[in-house]
């Protein structure tokens, strides 16, 4: 298993990490972004889509649950499972079909998901580092990458 962590000290840094990971991506790719509220998983994504070459403002699908972005030469399919609570659900979304689709697939509160994601997946861990900065200033991101097969260990790899 290869892992890889960074620390991003400004939101832009965040995203910046995200968009070097969305040139990498391709169809079928499976992330799940693990971290509280706060922790820059959608900030991450924006930077994803910046690197497909997705123009489209990116927001947290909490709501929607998915949202399909339109890049340069494949869709982003971001998903937001934090209201789900049972596999089930995930057929009714069309979870299955993005999985196998023509784009990545990128999951925020995926986790509880494991087995109906599968093997084959790149977990990335966002954490707040508060106890580095004093109280009312934005902290320090780690991102850590855990790669779960051989097409994740390439991600991984070329970060």
């Amino acid at each position: 298993m290869t892992e890889k962590t960074f620390v991003t000290s400004a939101t832009d840094e965040t995203i910046a990490l995200g968009e070097r990971l969305g040139r990498l991506l391709r169809a079928g790719d499976t992330l799940v972004l693990t971290g509280d509220l706060g922790a820059g998983k959608t900030q991450l994504t924006k930077g994803i889509a910046r690197g497909m070459g997705i123009e489209d403002d990116v927001t947290s699908p909490t709501f929607n649950i998915l949202m399909v972005y339109e890049g340069s030469t494949m869709p982003l399919y971001h998903f937001d499972l934090y209201r789900l609570d049972d596999p089930e659900q995930l057929e009714d979304i069309g979870f299955y079909d993005a999985l196998e689709g023509d784009g990545p697939c990128v999951i925020e509160w995926g986790e509880q998901f494991a087995d109906e994601i599968g093997p084959q997946r790149l977990e990335v861990y966002l954490t707040r580092l508060d106890e580095r900065v004093g109280a009312g200033e934005e902290p320090p991101r780690e991102v850590r990458f855990v790669a779960h097969g051989g097409r994740a260990e390439e991600i991984v790899g070329g970060l």
